[in-house]
């Protein structure tokens, strides 16, 4: 897990909370991420159970974080849990490969 959010607000420490009032972001977080290439990977749970993730609130929320990402530079792939499931090399080794270009083209 990476706190994303803090990173907006200048980084986690003393004062994070009122740093992210300020930046007027929320302590943000991804699941996974490659912070020296800025690739981060989201899990989608609670699919089929009406999660976090697909109730109006969080779905907005999440929408949010993600396009500040992309406006920060990062590259956010998402997947749900059925996804990583049934065929994890096939979602995850495309990531896995788009890092390593990156970070030997560094």
């Amino acid at each position: 897990e990476y706190r994303f959010g803090a990173e907006l607000a200048g980084g986690a420490g003393k004062g994070l909370r009122r740093r992210l009032e300020s930046a007027n972001v929320k302590d943000w977080r991804f699941d996974r991420a490659a912070l020296d290439v800025q690739i981060a990977i989201e899990l989608e749970g609670g699919t089929w159970k009406r999660g976090r993730h697909n109730r109006p609130a969080g779905y907005a929320d999440d929408c949010e974080k993600y396009n500040r990402a992309v406006l920060a530079g990062w590259l956010v792939f998402r997947f749900t849990s059925d996804m990583l499931a049934s065929d994890p090399a096939g979602h995850l080794e495309p990531v896995a490969r788009l890092i390593r270009e990156r970070r030997a083209a560094e």
